[in-house]
């Protein structure tokens, strides 16, 4: 089954329900993704002398906007493949603005019940490993004298 590109709204609503569902279950990941689309490009642009550096610079001033595909998945692993969640959307180089706007606003939203990383057992190691340091130096330096 190909995985057809959801309209920007239907996207916006399925990516509210992924971050969801993945707060309701209290872990899991979602990945999203966005790449500048090239497939179907004017292919009579390539016509003419093929040197390495005008194909490179070609894609650094394409002949018009092109436009974002933005995808994002639960990232579910082979054992659960049937469930995994795969969504894509195409956006057009003139409605950017506008969708990186609510994209960002759902990305919040499904962010915010993410909890802080609990890093004080690792401060408390660094801690002991610096005073037992501090008091090997100290120890060696008596020992020398």
């Amino acid at each position: 089954m190909a995985n057809v590109p959801l309209s920007n709204e239907d996207f916006f609503l399925r990516l509210a329900d992924l971050f969801e569902e993945r707060r309701k279950k209290d872990h899991g990941s979602v990945f999203l993704t966005q790449k500048r689309m090239t497939y179907g490009e004017d292919e009579n642009a390539l016509d003419g002398p093929h040197t390495t550096s005008s194909l490179e610079l070609q894609g650094l001033q394409p002949s018009k906007p092109a436009p974002i595909i933005i995808r994002a998945t639960n990232g579910k692993s082979k054992e659960k493949r049937s469930e995994k969640i795969k969504l894509s959307t195409i956006v057009q180089a003139e409605e950017l603005e506008s969708f990186f706007v609510k994209y960002a606003e759902i990305c919040k939203l499904g962010m915010s019940g993410l909890k802080k990383r609990d890093r004080s057992r690792r401060k408390k190691e660094t801690k002991a490993k610096k005073k037992k340091g501090a008091i090997g130096a100290g120890e060696d330096a008596t020992k020398n004298t």
